[in-house]
């Protein structure tokens, strides 16, 4: 079986990302993956980059969240179709507060229904465990890039842990070696937001095309690889 070539963490105009969906999509389709997903950011409301989202139309609301999955569905159908490329959609729950020690950014993949960054953390969890989406801390740990630390699951790792089924252990690209020493199942990820993010680190995946599979393979962990993806080329 062939690794599938993966990104998980993928930004369009929908939220912070400067490329719309349909070039999102393209541009993945055309460098030859196999398996991305759309997670556009869900602010909470009680920060000034959520209030500033949500005012300038950036954010995934409960109001426009229906539209959203049905764009995603369609643009899905579209990569399927044209490139031979699964699309699962997904969200960033995004906390964001001044303190990095306080703010942290979640996955949710392969969401069905709206879930609201202003709910507590446990709820989160509940709501993403009641749809059987995968739930993945990003950026657990201090970066190198442009984005405000995330420390606060990784720092209350031993509360939190038994509610992720992975962490990144690379973003963009930063790679995280205290996650990778921890054993705990990694994904990677390129975070794009724009065009060049598409050259940053990526997951390999051992399973077969398909939500479940992938689901399954990210869960069990096993065989998982990561990978850097450079100039059109994937380099281990």
């Amino acid at each position: 079986m062939s690794m599938l070539l993966c990104d998980f963490h993928i930004h369009t105009t929908w939220s912070d990302g400067s490329v719309e969906l349909p070039e999102v999509v393209d541009i993945y389709g055309q460098a030859g993956f196999d398996v991305i997903s759309i997670t556009d950011h869900v602010y909470n409301s009680d920060s000034t980059i959520g209030s500033w989202a949500e005012r300038l139309n950036k954010t995934i609301a409960e109001e426009n969240f229906p539209r959203y999955l049905e764009i995603l569905e369609r643009e899905a159908e579209r990569a399927m179709a044209r490139y031979g490329m699964l699309l699962i959609p997904g969200v960033e729950i995004t906390k964001n507060y001044l303190s990095e020690e306080e703010s942290a950014h979640v996955l949710l993949l392969n969401l069905k229904r709206y879930v609201s960054a202003d709910l507590g953390w446990e709820e989160i969890f509940r709501e993403a465990r009641g749809q059987d989406a995968l739930v993945v801390a990003c950026h657990p740990h201090h970066t190198d890039h442009e984005i405000h630390d995330t420390l606060y699951f990784w720092n209350h790792r031993q509360k939190f842990a038994s509610y992720f089924d992975a962490w990144e252990v690379a973003n963009r690209t930063d790679l995280f070696s205290v996650v990778s020493l921890s054993n705990y199942p990694i994904l990677a990820n390129g975070d794009f937001h724009k065009a060049n993010h598409l050259y940053s680190w990526k997951t390999l995946l051992p399973c077969l095309k398909n939500v479940e599979a992938v689901k399954e393979c990210i869960r069990d962990n096993r065989g998982v690889a990561i990978t850097m993806f450079r100039n059109g080329t994937a380099r281990s």
